[in-house]
């Protein structure tokens, strides 16, 4: 099968998809994979321009959603796929990913997602256990939430949750010129490198009441499902100025207070579980 000329008329609005052009940042994104010999997972195969990359360096597993594309991806890789260099999965990730993790092996994680999933699939990947780094190209805007550090205006629930599991940290930014068709807004491509994983529902939820208000003080925010007379009393035990706003806070003292305002249920949590 010859290669898609007109491309954005392939894109697929229902997707969100815009094909990624240019090969030198294809490179860029290959020179970025972790030193190892892990397989690699991609999210959205697209025209196969990454995965061709890809597969000469490591065995690849690729998931895309979109079948017109399979049908594509079969006929252009049907070598490697026959070789078993390359295993094409035409099927939501997400709805894979509900089994656990999206390999019973150790892998690395590499997409260019697309925006309206794009956090979801960070948060899936943070999770799982068998996920040991995340090399994405996401919207700007939301590579900051994920890589901030404290003190940034950008620092935000995201940010603590990335912080939570290893580092996140921005690469380079891409330019919407050297996609087909030009998104509206800047990409970056985010690097998160894992230390472990963590699904902690309870501790997400925390995180919602700690910054829902990302611009009144923490305590406030949090005084509207605590007791107030126990954060003073927590916060003035941790050394914790009251007047601080959530992106002032650190990782670290996210997880105490967690643990300090929610200790029955957390204990009661433990008890069931033995």
């Amino acid at each position: 099968m010859n290669k898609i000329k007109d491309l954005s008329k392939f894109a697929n609005k229902k997707f969100g998809q815009n094909f990624l052009k240019n090969s030198q940042i294809i490179h860029q994104i290959i020179q970025a994979i972790p030193n190892d010999d892990l397989e690699i997972v991609e999210i959205g195969s697209g025209l196969g321009d990454l995965t061709k990359e890809l597969i000469n360096v490591r065995n690849v597993t690729t998931f895309e959603v979109d079948k017109r594309l399979c049908e594509y991806l079969y006929t252009l890789f049907d070598k490697p796929i026959a070789e078993g260099i390359l295993k094409l999965e035409c099927r939501d990730v997400l709805e894979h990913w509900e089994n656990g993790s999206l390999l019973d092996r150790d892998y690395h994680l590499i997409a260019n997602l697309p925006y309206y999933i794009a956090t979801n699939i960070i948060l899936k990947a943070l999770k799982d256990e068998r996920c040991q780094s995340i090399l994405v190209m996401v919207q700007k805007e939301v590579a900051l939430k994920f890589s901030a550090t404290v003190g940034e205006k950008a620092f935000s629930a995201l940010s603590v949750l990335a912080q939570s599991v290893g580092k996140a940290k921005i690469l380079f930014d891409v330019a919407p010129e050297n996609f087909v068709p030009p998104p509206k807004v800047m990409s970056s491509i985010l690097l998160i490198t894992k230390d472990k994983s963590e699904d902690n529902k309870g501790f997400e939820e925390f995180l919602k009441i700690a910054f829902k208000q990302p611009r009144k003080k923490l305590s406030k925010n949090l005084s509207a499902h605590y007791p107030k007379d126990k954060i003073e009393a927590l916060f003035s035990q941790l050394g914790i100025d009251s007047n601080l706003r959530p992106h002032e806070v650190e990782t670290f003292i996210y997880h105490h207070l967690y643990k300090e305002l929610n200790k029955d249920k957390i204990n009661g949590r433990e008890e069931r579980k033995e």
